[in-house]
C-alpha cells in the first residue's frame, strides 16, 4: 500500500470510530478459520462439510478447509499448515482419538485456539483445546441399547452382531460403550461377533455377508455404529434371502436421509440421529472467541430417536 492511500484509509477508519460507525470494509480484516475434515466416507460427513462451508460463507468467515481422506497423518500436515498460515482459529474433526498431542502443543504455542468438532480426543492435557463440540456418542449408544431392550419382544437368548465405526475413533468406541451398557442388564442379549465396518456402506455390506456365512439364521439383532453400514448390511441380507427388519432386527445410527428411506421401505427398524449441522454453531464459536469470550469446554447437540413408523411423517423435514 503506497503512502497516500495508507493516510486515505487510516483517516476514514479515524473518521468512522469517532462518529460510532463500523470500520469501513476495506479496513476491517477476515477471521481466518482453518478446517481439517477427516474425508467423505458417508452421507452423514458430506452433510456435515455442506453445513460448514455454507456457514462460514453466510458469516463472512474465510475458510481454509482441507480433507484428510480418512488419514490422521493428512490431518496433522493439515494443522501444521494451518498453524505456518498463521490462521485466527483451528478446528478439525480427528480421524481417530489418539495420536494429537504433539500438533496441538503447537497450536497452542503459536496462540491458535484449538476447537473440536464432532469427535473427541484422548489428550490429558485438556487445555490443548478450548471446547469440544458435537453430539454424545457414549448417549447415542446408550439410546440404541434402550430402544432394543423395550421394543424387542420374542423370548429367549437374542444374538447381535456389531458393525463398528474406524477403529480407534470416538463415535466407533462410545456408541459400543454406551450399547453394552444398557443390554448388561439383561444377560439374554449377546454380541456373537463384533467387527469394523469403517463407516462405510461397502464394507458394512461386506462384513455382514461374512457374518452371515458364519453365523446364518442364529443372527436376531444388527447393532450398526451408523446407517451407512446399515444399509450396507441390508443388501447382505437381502442377498441371503431373508427380510431386513422382520428376520433380522436393524438398529443404526445417524438418521440421514438414507436411513428414512429404507425404514420407509420396511427394512430399517430405528435410527438414532447424531446432527451433522454443526456449521452455524462453530461460526458462532469462532466468532465468540474473536470477541475474547470464553466458550464452555463441552457443547453438545440436541438430538432425537425415529423408529420405522415416523419415519414417512419425518422424512420430509430432514435436512440431511
Amino acid at each position: 500500500m503506497n503512502q497516500n492511500r495508507r493516510i486515505v484509509v487510516t483517516s476514514l477508519a479515524a473518521a468512522a470510530m469517532s462518529a460510532g460507525l463500523p470500520l469501513p470494509a476495506l479496513a476491517q480484516k477476515k477471521i481466518v478459520l482453518g478446517f481439517s475434515q477427516i474425508g467423505a466416507e458417508s452421507e452423514w460427513r458430506t452433510a456435515n462439510t455442506e453445513s460448514i462451508k455454507s456457514a462460514a460463507k453466510e458469516q463472512g468467515i474465510d475458510l481454509k478447509f482441507s480433507d484428510a481422506q480418512q488419514k490422521q497423518e493428512n490431518q496433522i500436515k493439515a494443522i501444521r499448515s494451518f498453524i505456518a498460515q498463521k490462521v485466527d482459529v483451528i478446528a478439525f474433526s480427528p480421524v481417530v482419538e489418539s495420536g494429537w498431542g504433539t500438533v496441538l502443543r503447537e497450536a497452542k504455542a503459536a496462540k491458535i485456539p484449538v476447537i473440536l468438532t464432532d469427535r473427541a480426543v484422548n489428550e490429558k492435557d485438556e487445555s490443548l483445546w478450548v471446547t469440544f463440540m458435537g453430539s454424545d456418542f457414549v448417549e447415542e449408544g446408550r439410546k440404541a441399547g434402550r430402544w432394543l431392550l423395550e421394543n424387542y419382544k420374542a423370548t429367549g437368548d437374542v444374538n447381535i452382531v456389531e458393525l463398528q465405526g474406524t477403529v480407534g475413533s470416538a463415535p466407533a468406541i462410545d456408541r459400543k460403550k454406551g450399547f453394552e451398557e444398557i443390554i448388561k442388564a439383561q444377560p439374554r442379549f449377546k454380541i456373537i461377533r463384533s467387527q469394523t465396518g469403517d463407516f462405510t456402506r461397502a464394507k458394512g455390506k461386506e462384513v455382514m455377508e461374512a457374518f452371515l456365512k458364519a453365523e446364518g439364521k442364529k443372527i436376531n439383532v444388527l447393532y450398526a455404529h451408523n446407517d451407512d453400514m446399515a444399509i450396507g448390511a441390508i443388501q447382505a441380507i437381502e442377498e441371503a434371502g431373508l427380510k431386513p427388519a422382520k428376520d433380522i432386527i436393524i438398529i443404526s445410527i445417524d438418521a440421514v436421509k438414507g436411513a428414512f428411506e429404507a425404514m420407509m421401505a420396511g427394512k430399517l427398524n430405528v435410527s438414532i440421529e447424531c446432527s451433522p449441522l454443526l456449521g452455524p454453531q462453530l461460526m458462532q464459536a469462532v466468532k465468540d472467541l474473536k470477541a475474547g469470550k470464553t466458550l464452555p469446554k463441552r457443547i453438545v447437540t440436541e438430538e432425537s430417536i425415529f423408529p420405522m413408523d415416523v419415519a414417512a411423517k419425518e422424512f420430509p423435514k430432514r435436512k440431511y
